[in-house]
């Protein structure tokens, strides 16, 4: 049998169904993060280790690079004089009014505080690895239009603080500006340390009663319950 070159090297699916299909393994991973967040974390507390390697396997087959899912210092720079002066106009505002509200204080530094900003900042780390350097490109894969990816992974990490009302609105608005910035300058370094700084300013700008210490989930719901 004679076969031609260009049937040799033609794809073993199309362009369009292979978009179908990253668009559905983003859904069905998204799924999984919401029943973990509402379900398995009870029942199934380390079902997150067989999760985070089917993101790791995609990843392979995916043929991702670490420029590719923004893990490197490359577009550093360009990544953070995008995103600080954005979130900069967003966060004086918390500053003016927490210190006005008595909610700030100027405290000396100490080894507490620079434990919760590693701890909290290596968390954002990890939430904007899988924001961004999964969700969003596989979302920037799927969707021609890259500001429609940007507004859908900015719903994805909204809802996935559902039912946190100041969660919910301060990560779709901040999910929306961090995925823009992301689908240009592939860093997510600089976003994460955008969102360590905010959601310490969220948290303590925020009423407790209402933020019940900014949990998302059942944990939200049951708060502070004996």
């Amino acid at each position: 049998m004679n076969t031609s070159p260009a049937a040799a090297a033609s794809p073993i699916i199309s362009d369009e169904a292979a978009r179908l299909l990253t668009g559905l393994e983003a859904v069905g991973m998204f799924a999984c993060v919401l029943l973990y967040i509402w379900r398995w974390q009870y029942v199934l507390p380390h079902l997150w280790i067989l999760l985070l390697a089917i993101v790791f396997a995609s990843h392979f087959v995916h043929r991702d690079t670490l420029q590719g899912l923004g893990l490197t210092l490359l577009e550093l720079r360009p990544s953070a004089e995008k995103v600080l002066p954005i979130i900069l106009i967003l966060y004086v505002p918390l500053v003016i009014y927490g210190f006005a509200a008595g909610r700030l204080k100027v405290t000396p530094p100490d080894f507490a505080v620079l434990a919760y900003f590693i701890g909290y900042g290596s968390w954002c780390a990890a939430q904007q690895y899988l924001m961004q350097s999964y969700f969003h490109n596989r979302l920037l894969r799927a969707v021609r239009n890259p500001h429609l990816s940007s507004v859908l992974a900015a719903v994805m990490f909204g809802a996935a603080h559902i039912p946190n009302p100041i969660l919910m609105v301060a990560t779709t608005v901040a999910g929306f500006i961090f995925a823009e910035v992301f689908a240009h300058h592939r860093n997510i370094w600089p976003l994460a340390f955008a969102q360590t700084v905010g959601g310490f300013l969220v948290a303590a700008v925020s009423p407790p009663w209402l933020i019940h210490n900014m949990r998302v989930g059942p944990g939200y719901l049951f708060w502070n319950l004996r």
